[in-house]
């Protein structure tokens, strides 16, 4: 009988932590040898910490045998780029059981973002390892991104994930029947105090702090440098507005310095007091050590951990005009922008825009999932019907663009006596010709 050897593979300190969390907490059967295979998949991995050398990371190694590295396996070519020709697929398998000391061993894989690269590359090379994937974050809520190839899909055993919004079931990889689990919060909790006890020369957050959180939005394409940065100081005027005079700014690891300054000037000009932290730790390290008074964000997946798991306050801003330019209409940053959107309270608007009831939002991941990606979803039609039907507001509007309810037939997009518009020839042809009429005018 060969040995069981799992590969659990991990970009984040978030995800290693909720691995060390699921692996206290006995999700996995016992193996005969555990391997943790570090992805740095940010755009310079060279000039990037990755997640074994991060503070805070010391407490989880224990948890795995050996800690190996994919970008040195697949050195020079980057994680998120690298895909294997089909024919040579058999020759990279051998290649990494030779160089990991795997032999003949059965393996298993524990994997993040199965859609895209590095997670997909690794599951396409052991062609019949046993697939398990956990959440890193708030996209597990929405739909799968991609069509998987079935020959990775049918592998997948389960997703396991963290309970950030309580009571709702993820919907990625639901088209393979794939069971959710979660990872208790207890055991998360637990992992989280040991990693903050061993991070070293942590400062003490000031009493009555709001700690705004970056997410460089702008490496993403999600908005410009100046956009993110005029976000940043709108943080920090709400917080102040709301009484605050000590802010703590946590940028994005790989952010430039400049955003920071930015915010020094602001400071400056409100009279208030900031601090950078330059320290790469997670959010939760300082939730742990010295709980703010208000925690300030987009879309970030430390909201939530903040509100649900920590019982702090927290405040979004800046998703509605996100979500009109959050493009393609596909993007898998959607989700997690609505559930910032329709669950937490707005920085700017203090009470004036509610929050969604708890029993819409079944209902409302179904409907985005089905509007996201109908090919891989067509069996959420009615749900997203009965949805749009009843829930459509104008609160709700902004979740769903119009031109896409038209194009899938649903409620909420264009009245059916016109929808013929967009499919008819001559109609097509009359506005081309005034678009040209006009622009030849403006000359």
């Amino acid at each position: 009988m060969p040995r069981t050897t799992r590969i659990y593979c991990v970009s984040t300190l978030y995800g290693a932590a909720t691995l060390a969390a699921a692996l206290d907490s006995d999700c996995f059967e016992d193996e005969d040898r555990s391997l943790l295979l570090v992805f740095n998949n940010s755009a310079t991995p060279e000039t990037t910490v990755p997640v074994d050398e991060m503070p805070g990371f010391e407490p989880l190694r224990d948890h795995f045998d050996e800690v190996l590295s994919w970008n040195e396996a697949i050195r020079p070519f980057h994680p998120g780029a690298w895909t294997p020709r089909q024919d040579d697929i058999p020759l990279f398998e051998r290649y990494l059981r030779l160089l990991w000391g795997l032999g003949d061993d059965r393996v298993e894989l524990v994997v993040e973002s199965i859609q895209v690269a590095p997670a997909l590359t690794v599951a396409q090379l052991f062609t019949d390892a046993p697939v398990h994937v956990y959440a890193d974050g708030l996209m597990s809520y929405g739909p799968t991104r991609n069509k998987i190839d079935p020959l990775v899909g049918t592998r997948v055993r389960r997703l396991l994930h963290l309970d950030l919004v309580p009571d709702l079931t993820p919907r990625l990889l639901t088209e393979f029947d794939v069971p959710a689990e979660l990872v208790p919060t207890e055991a998360f909790l637990k992992v989280m105090g040991e990693l903050t006890s061993s991070v070293r020369d942590l400062p003490v957050l000031p009493e009555n702090s709001a700690l705004l959180l970056g997410q460089y939005l702008s490496a993403l394409g999600i908005l410009s440098p100046e956009e993110e940065e005029g976000l940043h100081v709108r943080m920090m005027r709400g917080a102040v507005e709301r009484g605050h005079r000590s802010i703590v700014f946590k940028p994005h690891p790989t952010a430039p310095a400049r955003y920071s300054r930015a915010l020094e000037t602001e400071a400056g000009k409100l009279g208030v007091d900031l601090t950078v932290l330059d320290m790469p730790v997670l959010a939760e390290v300082l939730f742990e050590q010295s709980p703010p008074a208000l925690v300030v964000g987009c879309f970030s997946t430390a909201l939530f951990t903040a509100s649900a798991f920590y019982g702090l306050p927290v405040a979004r801003i800046g998703t509605a005009p996100l979500l009109g330019g959050l493009t393609p209409y596909q993007n898998s940053n959607r989700v997690p922008v609505v559930l910032a959107d329709a669950l937490l309270p707005d920085l700017e608007r203090g009470k004036g825009e509610k929050t969604l009831p708890a029993s819409t939002l079944d209902g409302l991941l179904d409907t985005l999932s089905y509007t996201m990606q109908p090919q891989i979803y067509p069996s959420l039609r009615a749900a997203a019907e009965r949805h749009l039907s009843e829930h459509l507001s104008v609160r709700t509007k902004r979740y769903f663009r119009r031109k896409r309810l038209t194009a899938l037939g649903l409620p909420g997009g264009l009245p059916e006596r016109l929808a013929f518009i967009p499919r008819n020839s001559t109609a097509r042809r009359v506005v081309r010709r005034a678009r040209a009429l006009r622009r030849a005018v403006q000359r």
